[in-house]
């Protein structure tokens, strides 16, 4: 596990901003702020370093941490897969800056069109980077319920990731998905198909996961945090019943939405399903008790030392938990 030295006073308060951002929508403003809109185009970014995790699918593994202008917001993991005709892009990074570097990956690696951009979730660290994607024509693709929980964050999200992100952030713009997924969809890259499964409330309320049936490699999104402490913003019950119907289901490869480029499934799940369980269960003593939800974030301490980033999320998984849970 990675530790990290307390940031400055005004920077950490920032990064507390943006996670309460991650627990509790913003105003429904969509438009972003004039300075992340009217910024000219930047020069070529430098590609992110991906993995070839199985045959024509790209991972970007990306640090443990918050978003801070020395990773442009580029701290989720993000992908593609190629197909004979085309691309499909997989989460875009959490700003334009980290988009560019992702499509600049794509394209060291082939000349072939972006047909679909997918984006697993509503969280600014997953889907930032659309605006990079614009100009080659890519359709987004999202949960049902994508568009309508980003609208509302949309301007929350902008302006707390520019004064984290800083210069880097500039011309970073919300692009909404247009395709959206209720159930299940197949989209086709040319002799290559992905299966995309949306799920009831769980990590967010518009969690989405894509397969690629070709190699049997599957993005999880951030209902699989490994190593990253997990981030609450839904249901602690839904995900809970989520990640076992997930485990139900063999695949070759998982790609978590922080942690490594990839790994066997279902054995990725066990510390996530650790911390859930451990967190639920402490908190539904506490309420037992009558304690207050003032004292929730004592809950699930135990877990610290297995988790990077418990400081900056386990107090607000266990406040949101607190309020689903004391109404059961």
């Amino acid at each position: 596990m990675r530790l990290a030295l307390p940031p400055p006073a005004s920077a950490r308060l920032a990064r507390l901003a943006l996670s309460a951002l991650l627990l509790a929508p913003a105003p429904p403003v969509l438009a972003a702020p004039d300075r992340a809109q009217a910024q000219p185009a930047a020069a070529a970014e430098a590609p992110l370093p991906v993995q070839e995790v199985a045959p024509g699918v790209f991972v970007y593994a990306a640090p443990y941490a918050l978003a801070a202008r020395d990773n442009a917001g580029a701290i989720a993991n993000v992908g593609f897969v190629i197909g004979s005709e085309a691309v499909a892009v997989i989460d875009t990074g959490g700003s334009l800056a980290a988009g560019r570097r992702l499509l600049a990956a794509v394209r060291a690696r082939t000349a072939l069109p972006i047909r679909y951009v997918i984006n697993t979730h509503v969280h600014p660290d997953h889907l930032l980077g659309n605006a990079a994607f614009v100009e080659e024509g890519a359709i987004v693709v999202g949960h049902r319920a994508l568009p309508e929980a980003l609208s509302a964050r949309a301007a929350g999200y902008l302006q707390a990731n520019a004064e984290l992100v800083g210069p880097a952030f500039a011309g970073t713009r919300i692009v909404p998905p247009t395709l959206l997924v209720a159930d299940t969809r197949e989209l086709d890259l040319g002799g290559r198909r992905l299966r995309l499964d949306a799920w009831p409330t769980a990590h967010t309320n518009s969690d989405l996961t894509v397969r690629d049936l070709a190699t049997d490699t599957w993005f999880l999104g951030d209902l699989l945090f490994v190593g990253h402490v997990p981030a609450l913003d839904g249901r602690i019950t839904g995900w809970i019943a989520v990640l076992g119907r997930l485990k139900a289901e063999p695949a070759a490869r998982v790609v978590p939405g922080h942690g490594p480029a990839s790994l066997p499934w279902p054995a990725a799940a066990g510390p996530i399903d650790r911390y859930l369980a451990t967190l639920e269960a402490e908190l539904r003593r506490m309420i037992r008790e009558g304690r207050p939800i003032g004292e929730a974030g004592q809950a699930a301490r135990g877990e610290a030392g297995n988790w990077s980033l418990f400081a900056d999320f386990n107090a607000r998984n266990a406040t949101t938990a607190y309020q689903e849970l004391e109404w059961e």
